[in-house]
């Protein structure tokens, strides 16, 4: 089960295909507009309401733009979670009657927990944030500044103590779909999360194990996405008919301008001298002419390895994508847990530096253009973390712990 974004059930999808290659019964639950990404996989879907790009395109939705800092966009997205979590309560709960064990995103953690709980099932987390308190760096959806070791690891309680309010009242709620795991405190359900096994879908490559984890938060590797199908003849022979060009989208990020974005985003493409693919994505961007195409939903395992350059949000997905394809990358992070997945590319060598969606100017973006393309240092550690990551195997770890739960 999980909830939110593209990039928060892409991955599932491809897991999903492989537990089903491995013997097991698969379902996904996650909302009614991502059905489409398991076609083919032998998963099979249970849709969840809400479809998360009208709430983000929606006026409480636009609100994240007001807030200029982690914690204020946290604080407004709380606030926008709970106003929708009761809508996805019962669709989770009639998801969940058949199931042997409950595979939870980290987003539905304490909502899945007490489902579990109340169901006599056991449950295993499958994040793709380093959500749990470390006192290594800070919480990831409150950006990268420093805070200490201690004030590291208060800000991560700081951040799952507002994903336990986010589900509250829905978990309270569980009793009146024939439950009875609502009655636990919270600290009880806080015991019970830390005590079940879970599972990080991102390489320790790019984010070591936290050596003060407790046992049993683990990184297993990246979970790819289930991608199949071409791309269309149009992407096709504009591909064919120049040098590589740079692929500039923001995945399922809104922004407040989207019109000055594009406009920004095709100066530098012209002032770096490149070409580009721009996707439209969630933010409505556009850009037309002789070396821009402009695309809709595009495979990223086919298109990013033909790219000179991958701009985008730095979401935890997309930022694996760029990472798998072996390209070099300039991160545009624009919210959330971006600023801290931006930090990794440029740490790894793949980046040549960071330009936030609220500092991008033509001149920002082409001067990173040039740099990610003309510097083949960048090319060649990406080309080196590929390698290494081509290597690893993501859903052998979840595999594992099913097996032990099967005994």
């Amino acid at each position: 089960m999980t909830a939110g974004s593209r990039g928060d059930v892409a991955p599932y999808t491809g897991l999903g295909a492989g537990l089903v290659r491995a013997g097991h019964e698969v379902t996904l639950a996650a909302h009614a507009v991502f059905e489409p990404l398991v076609a083919g996989s032998g998963v099979r879907f249970h849709p969840l309401p809400v479809d998360p790009r009208a709430e983000l395109h929606s006026e409480r939705g636009r609100r994240l733009h007001v807030a200029r800092t982690g914690a204020g966009k946290l604080v407004r997205l709380v606030s926008m979670a709970r106003e929708v979590a009761d809508e996805l309560t019962g669709a989770l709960v009639e998801a969940s009657r058949d199931a042997d064990v409950l595979l939870i995103g980290g987003a539905l953690g304490p909502l899945g927990d007490a489902i579990a709980e109340g169901l006599s099932v056991p449950s295993v987390g499958l994040h793709l944030q380093p959500l749990h308190p470390t006192g290594e760096f800070p919480a990831p959806m409150l950006g990268t500044r420093p805070l200490g070791t201690v004030g590291n690891r208060l800000s991560g309680h700081a951040v799952m103590t507002s994903v336990e309010l986010v589900f509250a009242r829905s978990v309270r709620s569980l009793r009146r779909h024939g439950l009875t795991s609502g009655g636990r405190s919270r600290s009880h359900r806080a015991r019970g999360h830390r005590a079940r096994p879970v599972l990080h879908g991102y390489s320790e490559l790019v984010v070591p194990r936290p050596r003060d984890w407790p046992t049993g938060l683990e990184v297993a590797g990246y979970w790819w996405p289930h991608e199949t199908g071409r791309l269309s003849p149009e992407l096709e022979d504009f591909l064919a008919a120049g040098p590589p060009p740079v692929f500039v989208g923001l995945g399922s990020a809104t922004v407040p301008d989207p019109e000055r974005a594009s406009r920004d985003i095709v100066a530098a493409l012209r002032a770096a001298g490149v070409r580009g693919v721009v996707q439209r994505g969630w933010a409505g961007l556009n850009a037309e002419s002789e070396d821009i195409l402009t695309v809709g939903d595009v495979p990223h395992s086919l298109l990013f390895p033909r790219m000179a350059a991958v701009v985008h949000h730095a979401g935890a997905g997309t930022t694996g994508a760029v990472l798998r394809a072996g390209v070099p990358t300039v991160p545009v992070p624009v919210q959330f847990d971006a600023a801290f997945w931006a930090s990794r590319l440029t740490a790894l060598g793949t980046a040549p530096g960071v330009v936030p969606l609220r500092r991008l100017t033509s001149d920002a973006l082409a001067d990173a253009l040039r740099r990610a393309t003309t510097d083949v240092s960048h090319r060649e550690r990406a080309r080196a973390v590929a390698d290494r990551l081509a290597a690893e195997d993501g859903g052998a770890p979840v595999l594992a712990v099913l097996d032990r739960l099967e005994r």
